[in-house]
């Protein structure tokens, strides 16, 4: 081999060399662009914790008060709203998020506790309830989740034998007086009328006849 061809092969070599770092810096920059890309669409998302719940008549929640325990309890609300703990006695629950108790019961305590720490948890959103009655399979009370539709519940719910899906309707109570909102379950599968298949609210109750 001669001296030319070796120091020929000796620059390609070089030069594929130089081309391979190259790229893995190519790389290793778009990996970090990326990452910075999704920290910062991570830190502009809200955190998941937060909630807008409305506490409500019959809801549960459990009331902790750090290194009080004599304070800390599962408690019910009242029919009327409100909540009774020691020291306070009665407190308005009903109305208020859960992080909109917590300040209200810290405030509350400043008079007692130096420096209170309070926790508000809702073990259970009994408030938060439809009915469906009439021709199907489960009767009765049912958990409202986010986003319920008239059409969740009554997949939930079961049609009987005997049921007539084209003359269902949905009772609301709006403004003090109760509204009859018409449901055609066999329209709305097929698409249509999809007007009909509305958000569900506390306090609903859905009839199949």
């Amino acid at each position: 081999m001669t001296r030319s061809m070796r120091v020929l092969i000796l620059l390609c070599a070089t030069l594929f060399a130089l081309g391979l770092s190259a790229q893995s810096n190519l790389n290793s920059g778009n990996a970090e662009k990326r990452e910075n890309t999704v920290n910062t669409a991570a830190a502009a998302k809200p955190p998941e914790n937060s909630s807008d719940y409305v506490i409500g008549a019959d809801d549960t929640l459990h009331i902790s008060v750090w290194k009080e325990p004599d304070l800390s309890e599962t408690l019910p609300v009242r029919p009327d709203g409100k909540i009774s703990m020691p020291l306070l006695n009665d407190i308005a629950a009903a109305g208020l998020t859960p992080l909109e108790l917590r300040d209200s019961i810290t405030d509350k305590l400043k008079k007692y506790i130096a420096d209170p720490r309070v926790t508000v948890v809702v073990t259970a959103m009994n408030s938060r309830r439809v009915f469906v009655t009439g021709e199907v399979n489960h009767t009765g009370p049912m958990s409202l989740l986010p986003h319920m539709t008239v059409l969740q519940a009554l997949a939930q719910a079961g049609f009987t034998q005997f049921a007539n899906p084209k003359a269902i309707y949905l009772l609301r109570t709006q403004d003090g007086k109760q509204a009859k909102l018409p449901f055609n379950y066999k329209d709305v599968v097929k698409g249509n009328h999809p007007e009909q298949n509305i958000e569900l609210k506390p306090g609903d109750t859905i009839v199949v006849p």
